[in-house]
């Protein structure tokens, strides 16, 4: 965070010191909600969860260096205490923003935020220093501490926004002001909440409703190809900008294939020329992600060649999203378990299908959460697509939505042993070790809470150690 001291800091917060004997004093480290990041010049965010209450750690912070503890209550050591925390933190967060020079770019969408957020950072990082959201750390907590990571040295600021309901980017976007908006699409994902894809679409508009006018900098970056998206274009008054493979497209691709190892290449078109790209990362839906990070890039200067080189070498920056491992003995395992919905479910089997020409291909499917009344279609729908794509073996790992996908995958026509229905991840992995073979490709993926990471987990293991349980 850039150095600000504790008299400055409990003015913004609107909060009262308690124990501070110089209220001069400055924090010139990171603000943390875990105590164990706490560190010398440090500020501690002390929230009160349901079974840990961060005020308990106050003492061990400061003795670890912290400067201070932001609190509800006196803690016995140096503190500014307010009214709420949450609160608080969104207003230092707003204030450190407006005093850096950095150009923001904010982006959101149904699916694939977090590798197009990843993308953006390891593009426009290689043009000036660039903070970014770890992980998918893109809520009113996870936002605010991304952005008080930033000093003074940082030029782009490249901030994922998530949403679960009406006004929830809006509230995001008043703590970090973008200048970029970048909306990647209008899916499935949380429709049981949301109600409707109208609603996620008003939703995911508040992002273009909060940029600044084409005259003060502002720009939208909008999926051309998603007519939900497209509309946007309609509700602010930012320059814009759009991406995709429909002919309006501003950033375009052309000669999209796969390789033999499905990962993909193309012709990257944009406003200052065009340049050849293969990527690293697997699979086609990462062309859409990527013209997105061009549209961004290109809108901050960088020329295509620079853009494709960019794209070319980035990797995949966070966990458990199309990681792929090489077991010794010739097996691939593609880990995409961190989420799931119907719109990326559906494009990992499509990779799969790719990176398994000529070869057995297992899907390892659990549930897609949030999905209300659209969740028996979804499932059935991706069961079918599985067998369409003609993957070897579908195993569906939980219990009814589970179901559902194997009902797909048999009314599509899947019959005998191409389709399995087993109970948890461990039943997956007993399994998979008993019938994988040299050679074959298996894909794992479901929502975070079904928790299939361990089936990835436990067949690499496998490959490099032997027996290993799912945990």
């Amino acid at each position: 965070m850039i150095a600000l001291p504790l008299a400055e800091i409990a003015e913004v917060v609107g909060g009262q010191t308690h124990d501070i004997p110089d209220p001069s004093v400055q924090v010139t480290g990171p603000v943390v909600r875990d105590s164990r990041e706490a560190g010398p010049g440090s500020l501690f965010v002390a929230f009160a969860g349901e079974r840990v209450d961060g005020h308990d750690f106050a003492a061990a912070v400061v003795e670890a260096g912290a400067v201070a503890v932001l609190a509800t209550r006196p803690v016995g050591v140096p503190a500014i205490v307010v009214d709420d925390v949450q609160t608080a933190l969104g207003a230092l967060a707003r204030h450190v923003v407006r005093r850096l020079g950095a150009t923001l770019v904010a982006l959101t969408g149904s699916a694939g935020k977090t590798s197009t957020k990843d993308l953006i950072a390891q593009v426009l990082r290689r043009k000036a220093p660039t903070v970014f959201t770890p992980g998918s750390l893109n809520n009113e907590i996870g936002l605010p501490l991304t952005a008080l990571s930033a000093t003074e040295e940082t030029r782009f600021l490249v901030l994922e926004m998530g949403a679960r309901g009406i006004g929830h980017i809006s509230y995001l976007a008043g703590l970090t002001p973008p200048k970029v908006g970048l909306v990647l699409n209008v899916g499935s994902a949380h429709i049981g909440e949301f109600g409707g894809r109208e609603q996620i679409a008003q939703a995911k508009g508040e992002l273009v409703e909060a940029l600044p006018s084409e005259a003060d900098g502002g720009t939208a970056i909008l999926n051309a190809d998603d007519p939900y998206v497209r509309a946007m274009a309609s509700r602010t008054k930012a320059k814009v900008i759009f991406f995709g493979e429909s002919g309006e497209a501003d950033v375009s691709a052309e000669n999209v294939r796969l390789t033999d190892t499905g990962q993909p290449s193309f012709r990257l078109h944009t406003p200052s020329g065009a340049s050849d790209v293969t990527m690293r990362l697997y699979g086609e839906h990462h062309v859409s992600n990527a013209l997105a990070a061009a549209a961004v890039a290109h809108e901050l200067g960088m020329s295509a060649d620079e853009i494709a080189v960019a794209l070319s070498e980035a990797g995949s920056l966070s966990r458990w999203r199309m990681e792929v491992t090489e077991r010794p003995d010739g097996v691939t395992v593609v880990n995409d378990a961190y989420n799931a919905n119907p719109e990326s479910m559906k494009a990992a089997l499509r990779a799969l299908a790719a990176m398994g020409k000529g070869r057995r291909t297992w899907a390892v499917l659990g549930k897609m959460a949030e999905l209300g009344d659209e969740a028996l279609a979804e499932h059935d729908a991706v069961g079918r697509l599985a067998v369409r794509l003609n993957v070897s073996k579908l195993v569906a790992v939980g219990g009814r939505e589970a179901a559902w996908l194997q009902l797909g995958a048999y009314n599509e026509g899947s019959w005998g042993e191409e389709s399995v229905h087993v109970s948890d991840a461990q039943a997956a992995v007993d399994l998979l070790r008993s019938e994988l073979r040299p050679g074959d490709v298996v894909l794992v993926k479901a929502s975070r809470s079904v928790g299939l990471e361990s089936v990835a987990q436990a067949l690499v293991e496998s490959g490099a150690e032997g027996e290993v349980s799912a945990r």
